[in-house]
């Protein structure tokens, strides 16, 4: 099946919020759907419209093909949901992959005359700190090693043969999309970054998340969680009320 370019495909709005209330984008991690987000619209949508990108190739959309390039799909995201962007202040937060893709995607905003208020790259290293990581080249076996070492991926999908099964193809192509991507060291956004990260994260050292410094003309800060890569399910309160306070001055 082709790629849907409907907003409502790629957009997942869990709760409401007040009117002309910012937004907060939220992309998910390789692997990752729409849902991982749920708890952070739980938590926010007093103080913003929290809407979690949806990619393709997974849940309701899992007859749809899940592109393996990153700036395929940024490009797709921005198709789809570039007006909505536009529409009022909104920021960006990725987790991971996505905080690459959130990167690629405010890059095509601000080439279209838009704005992003702010981008939290969150379990990422910089866009220009490559490593010559090649999980994508491993068999069925070797991927679900690493989704269970990463402990991204709900405990209930490892252990569900056949749903791991459907799953693979687009977790397959979420690592070859971002293990295949590449940006120049001069690549810039005007959006001031602010880059979370674990202290014991395997995937981003404290200077691979300093560097996405250089990936802004606007304001830069870092901040350093307790755990691994996904200290921001152990740290849930600490990262939310880092959005918290970006989103109450906001709005």
């Amino acid at each position: 099946m082709t790629t849907s370019t409907e907003e409502g495909v790629w957009a997942r709005r869990y709760h409401p919020a007040p009117d002309n209330a910012p937004q907060l984008v939220c992309f998910p991690h390789a692997g990752g759907s729409a849902s991982f987000f749920f708890p952070v619209s739980a938590q926010l949508s007093s103080v913003a419209e929290v809407v979690s990108v949806q990619y393709p190739g997974r849940q309701d959309r899992r007859t749809e093909t899940s592109p393996s390039d990153l700036g395929t799909l940024a490009d797709q995201v921005y198709a789809a949901l570039g007006e909505q962007f536009r529409a009022r202040p909104t920021t960006f937060f990725g987790h991971s992959m996505g905080a690459t893709l959130a990167f690629e995607v405010a890059r095509r905003m601000e080439a279209d005359g838009a704005e992003v208020s702010r981008l939290f790259a969150s379990g990422r290293r910089a866009p220009s700190r490559h490593r010559d990581e090649r999980v994508h080249q491993r068999d069925d076996d070797g991927l679900v090693e690493e989704l269970k070492l990463l402990a991204g991926t709900d405990a209930a999908v490892l252990g569900d043969e056949e749903i791991l099964r459907m799953v693979l193809p687009a977790i397959r192509s979420d690592y070859t999309a971002i293990e295949t991507y590449r940006c120049d060291a001069q690549e810039t956004v005007a959006a001031p970054i602010t880059a979370l990260t674990g202290d014991s994260d395997p995937k981003t050292t404290l200077d691979e998340a300093e560097d996405w410094r250089r990936h802004t003309t606007g304001a830069f800060d870092l901040k350093v969680f307790p755990g691994g890569h996904f200290f921001l399910s152990s740290q849930a309160p600490a990262v939310l009320a880092v959005l918290r306070d970006h989103l109450s001055v906001r709005g």
